[in-house]
């Protein structure tokens, strides 16, 4: 598996390595800043990127005041400088604000510290300020030079051979402020620190009948504060790019008393710290606390979260992020030309992608500039249309209209649970209910599956009934692994009994294999002839038709989480390996990307198959490993990725082959991995994706007034392709499936596998042929919707 011998290895390897050599380069990765979770992985990513292809690396501490005071801030890095630092918050190399750097003679002297080592690439990690320093930098650089070379600090000779600077960049910042990309590093870290306390808080305020005002970061952006309030059902939330309209005093406070009528125990208001009014005035949340305690009486309470949302460990989407921003700027670095602009590599939708480094700092900037002016549409646009797409959803699902303003559709709706629970779900459910209710629909809830819906355990569920549903784990609904095959009958005598028009299917691999059989049932019964659709909702992330599922970050993080506080419970006993078995069934997607976030040195899947000589080359690497100063291993392993080599038999293997050298202990995650409260990804993935199966459900009642489905575009899988949100028929999809093992035939997340393998120093090959394009900002797919989380 890892071992570089085999022969298509070889040849892929060296094309990868004639390709990209960085033999004779140096690079120079500082952060810069403010401090993000996750800034750490992308340093280790680029550290040992950099030196698997050749070239030496150096840390430049304490951000460009490192730079331009030089001496022992400019170090070189080895392999084992960037290792056990994948789970630390902040930045192990430093930042600081740097006034000098802003002068051309702070400038100068950087320069001078950087040619002297011969360091001509520079990986900066850091906000919209630190990447607009850069490309000053490069841009004056063949000046500096000549400058240092008439004053006699350098030779000529210098001048010539290091003519260039290139310069990459990674957005790290807990506020998301950068336009160009979807999500910055550190901002799903910052997410899980507010929902951690909205969550706790929640219980306390239902004690008393409190109401909570929380405020968040986000001076200029309000993205934070946004997504934790989709995420926790906030019921109001102030924003610095779409201030409340005129008297939102008067409107807040019918807002809450309504909440209170309707038998809600507490309220929950989240201000960002720029929050503001249509005329730029500030909106603090002591003020609106002030308010709701004068008009209305109500014990109010206010915590201002503060530096909490910057620290802490980075979750595992910020470890992969980074660990693929990382990797993606070394090899971007190595294929710029002196022609080449400054870029960020960034995420689009799942992709990831380079875009001109001024261009997205000139639309981040187009944004404030057009919040100074009043022009919020403006500013919300400018954002991106991930923004604007939860700050539509957030309304839609906050504010209900009176029952007398709705038109009514007379269509039933029915949302069900298939499968396995998946943390998540219920934010799902809540979304659809809602947006169901708000497009005129009658919903209906489907109570434990299709066993529930044969036996007729049908309900109607109202606005009121899924409040505070987001941070639930499981299942309310209650779900089976029972397919409908053997009660088609009875679930077609059900479906004419409540009149039931549409049905989204909530679930994993079993909910597709039931919305195949009802879609193949249609023929014999014609009360399946609806608009059916289904959300993945699995752990195991196995759904064909969508890169996610909902519940699937949650047990990455339970698995990443557990893994850390093994490593750490080795790091005392030292010489110790640990073999970790991971949920998934045959998908290899939770021990792969687990392996990814945590460090680990292997990680055995079943779509790689492996053997004996893999296994002995695995404990042979791990040998070598206990000869450095990092005398620990981790080593995944998917729970069915091979029949003979069980978890037991790896441990028995490695127990036996490293005597003397380290010895073993062996750990099965199990269900630990489906528990738990959801993460914000997932529950903010879960509100947004159903929501927007549900307005598929509505456009689809409306076209076909009356008339019966029958057409494969009537039945669709929703789901995450790369970069856009598609709905794909059922039947399209048949031939992507492989049945007999319940995965997709292709999986987007193979590609990063290398990228685990050279992280923990494997000899491996990795197709970079996806890389290289520049794209521009302002390109986003015409007709395709944005995939942004």
């Amino acid at each position: 598996m890892d071992d570089a011998a085999s022969d298509t290895t070889k040849g892929s390897l060296r094309k990868f390595l004639e390709n990209l050599s960085g033999a004779g380069k140096a690079i120079g990765v500082l952060t810069s800043g403010g401090d993000a979770q996750g800034m750490n992985a992308a340093v280790r990513a680029v550290v040992r990127m950099g030196i698997y292809v050749g070239a030496k690396v150096y840390f430049i501490c304490e951000g460009y005041q490192g730079m331009v005071d030089g001496g022992t801030n400019i170090v070189e890095a080895n392999w084992e400088s960037v290792s056990s630092i994948l789970q630390v918050g902040g930045t192990i190399i430093g930042s600081a604000r740097c006034n000098d750097f802003r002068s051309r003679e702070g400038r100068l002297k950087a320069a001078c510290n950087l040619v002297r080592l011969g360091i001509t690439n520079l990986c900066v990690i850091g906000g919209d300020g630190s990447l607009t320093g850069a490309n000053i930098f490069r841009k004056e650089w063949s000046g500096l030079l000549e400058e240092l070379a008439k004053n006699g600090q350098i030779d000529a000779d210098a001048v010539q051979r290091h003519s260039h600077l290139n310069v990459v960049g990674m957005v790290g910042s807990i506020d998301n402020d950068f336009c160009g990309t979807d999500m910055t590093i550190g901002t799903d870290s910052a997410l899980h620190r507010i929902i951690e306390v909205v969550d706790a808080i929640m219980t306390t305020a239902q004690s008393h009948q409190r109401t909570f005002v929380l405020e968040v970061m986000g001076r200029h952006c309000g993205y934070l504060a946004l997504v934790s309030a989709l995420a926790c059902g906030a019921d109001w939330v102030f924003l610095p790019e779409s201030p409340p309209e005129e008297h939102w005093e008067e409107h807040l406070c019918v807002k809450l008393s309504e909440n209170r009528a309707r038998k809600k125990r507490l309220n929950i208001i989240i201000v960002a710290e720029g929050a503001i009014d249509m005329k730029n005035k500030p909106i603090t949340s002591e003020e609106v606390k002030q308010l709701v305690v004068r008009q209305l009486g109500y014990d109010t309470r206010v915590t201002i979260l503060g530096h909490v949302q910057r620290g802490g460990t980075p979750s595992a989407f910020d470890r992969i992020l980074a660990s693929r921003m990382g990797v993606a700027a070394v090899i971007a670095l190595l294929e710029a030309t002196p022609e080449t602009p400054a870029c960020v590599v960034s995420l689009s939708g799942n992709h990831a992608v380079r875009l001109p480094l001024m261009e997205c700092v000139q639309m981040t900037q187009d944004v404030q500039k057009a919040m100074d002016e009043g022009r919020f549409k403006d500013a919300v646009r400018l954002r991106g249309r991930s923004f604007e797409g939860n700050l539509n959803t957030y309304k839609r699902l906050a504010i209900k209209l009176p029952d007398d303003q709705i038109p009514k559709s007379n269509c039933n709706v029915a949302v069900i649970n298939v499968g396995a629970p998946a943390a998540g779900m219920n934010a799902a459910v809540r979304a659809a209910v809602r947006v169901g209710i708000a497009d005129g629909h009658r919903m209906l809830a489907i109570y434990d599956g299709f066993d529930g819906f044969a036996k007729g355990q049908i309900k109607e569920i109202g606005w009121t009934d899924v409040g505070g549903w987001t941070g639930q784990g499981g299942s309310i609904l209650g779900t089976k692994r029972v397919l409908p095959g053997k009660y088609l009958e009875a679930i077609a005598t059900q479906m004419r009994t409540h009149n039931i028009h549409a049905l989204l299917i909530i679930g994993g691999f079993e909910a597709y294999l039931g919305l195949l059989e009802l879609s193949a049932a249609r023929e014999k019964h014609e009360e399946f002839c609806v608009p059916m659709v289904m959300v993945p909702a699995t752990v195991s992330n196995n759904v064909p038709g969508s890169d996610f599922s909902i519940g699937a970050d949650t047990a990455l993080n339970t698995i990443t989480d557990t893994c850390d506080r093994i490593k750490q419970s080795a790091s005392g006993t030292k010489r110790r390996v640990f073999i970790i078995e991971t949920m998934g069934g045959y998908c290899g997607y939770l021990a792969n990307m687990g392996g990814l976030a945590a460090g680990a040195d292997a990680a055995y899947i079943f779509e790689e198959p492996f053997d004996i000589r893999d296994l002995q080359s695995n404990v042979e690497h791990l040998t070598e490993k206990m000869k450095t100063t990092i005398q620990r291993g981790l080593v995944l392993r998917n729970e069915s990725c091979s029949e003979n080599y069980t978890t037991d038999f790896i441990y028995q293997l490695y127990s036996e082959e490293g005597k003397g050298v380290f010895d073993c202990r062996k750990n099965v995650l199990g269900h630990m991995q489906q528990g738990g409260a959801p993460s914000p990804f997932d529950r903010n993935f879960g509100t947004k994706i159903s929501a927007r199966a549900m307005e598929w459900i509505t456009s689809k009642l409306k076209e076909f007034k009356g008339k019966r489905f029958v057409t494969d575009d009537s039945v669709c899988v929703l789901g995450i392709s790369k970069r856009n949100v598609l709905f794909q028929p059922i039947a399209e999809l048949k031939k992507e499936t492989d049945f007999e093992h319940r995965i997709p035939k292709e999986q987007w997340w193979l590609k990063l596998r290398p990228l685990m393998k050279i992280l923990a120093k494997y000899k491996t090959s990795y197709d970079v042929s996806d890389a290289g394009q520049m794209e521009h900002v302002y390109y986003r797919g015409t007709h395709e919707e944005p995939a942004a989380i």
